[in-house]
């Protein structure tokens, strides 16, 4: 699954927790829904679909997860779901708590019902590193990503400023990690706010290319690194830009021969 599309879903999930308001704030109670379980477009993988219930304003809420959660499932196999009437029960076990989807299989979807139960323990460690606020519906979202306090932990102990358990879960879906916010400090950068490094990894931004532009006499700050990406400044259309003539044009520049199609 794409990472904004997997961002998507688990913006989804966690929507009935703001529904619910006030009553639903800090609920650690178990979570019970509704689950679909089918065959992916990618061979070999499965799918899962858990229904919440309705948002505010009447729109259905969903939660979609790919492949990648799927095979730290246990209890169910591709093979499974070509067992029409088979009744099974899927299980995925995480710190943040096990999730459970239990029913009978038809045209090849395993559709039934599913419960979160979360872990308190996972919760305590979590909110001794200064994370609170947990609900049901948050922690799910955690099951699934991989949100596991050792992972947390590492985060914090970067010195990134701005961690919430909110921004965690985006962290994760992109794939932000220490070594990732190494690549960028190490290139003497000061340390990005947990935003700007989910803005980094979103767009791409990576220290090899970085190297590249810095060689060609450009030194971007952590905002333009993510205008470089959006833009496609890369190091080969500097290089373009620099044969034409154009030998001291600022990324603010470069910028705007993109936007206005100059180049071409």
């Amino acid at each position: 699954m794409n990472h904004f599309r997997q961002f998507a879903a688990i913006a989804a999930l966690i929507c009935p927790a703001a529904a619910l308001g006030a009553a639903g704030s800090g609920s650690l109670e178990p979570l019970r829904q509704h689950c679909t379980i089918s065959p992916s477009e990618d061979n070999g993988k499965l799918n899962l679909r858990v229904e919440s219930g309705y948002c505010t304003g009447g729109r259905h809420c969903g939660s979609s997860f790919s492949s990648e959660s799927m095979s730290r499932f246990t209890g169910v196999a591709l093979a499974d779901l070509a067992r029409d009437g088979a009744h099974l029960t899927a299980t995925l076990a995480a710190e943040a708590g096990t999730f459970t989807c239990t029913g009978t299989v038809h045209d090849a979807t395993l559709e039934g019902d599913s419960l979160f139960t979360p872990d308190p323990a996972f919760v305590a460690r979590m909110e001794q590193m200064g994370f609170t606020g947990y609900d049901s519906e948050k922690l799910m979202g955690y099951a699934f990503i991989g949100v596991d306090s050792a992972w947390a932990r590492s985060m914090r102990q970067t010195g990134i400023q701005g961690l919430t358990i909110d921004n965690l879960l985006a962290l994760r879906i992109f794939k932000a990690d220490p070594e990732y916010i190494r690549g960028i400090t190490d290139l003497g950068y000061p340390m990005p706010t947990a935003d700007q490094l989910i803005g980094l990894k979103v767009q791409g931004v990576n220290a090899e290319e970085v190297r590249q532009i810095r060689a060609l006499g450009y030194q971007p700050t952590l905002d333009e690194l993510v205008q470089i990406r959006i833009f496609k400044i890369t190091p080969d259309f500097i290089r373009r830009m620099q044969a034409r003539g154009f030998k001291n044009l600022t990324i603010a520049k470069l910028v705007q021969i993109r936007i206005f199609n100059l180049a071409e």
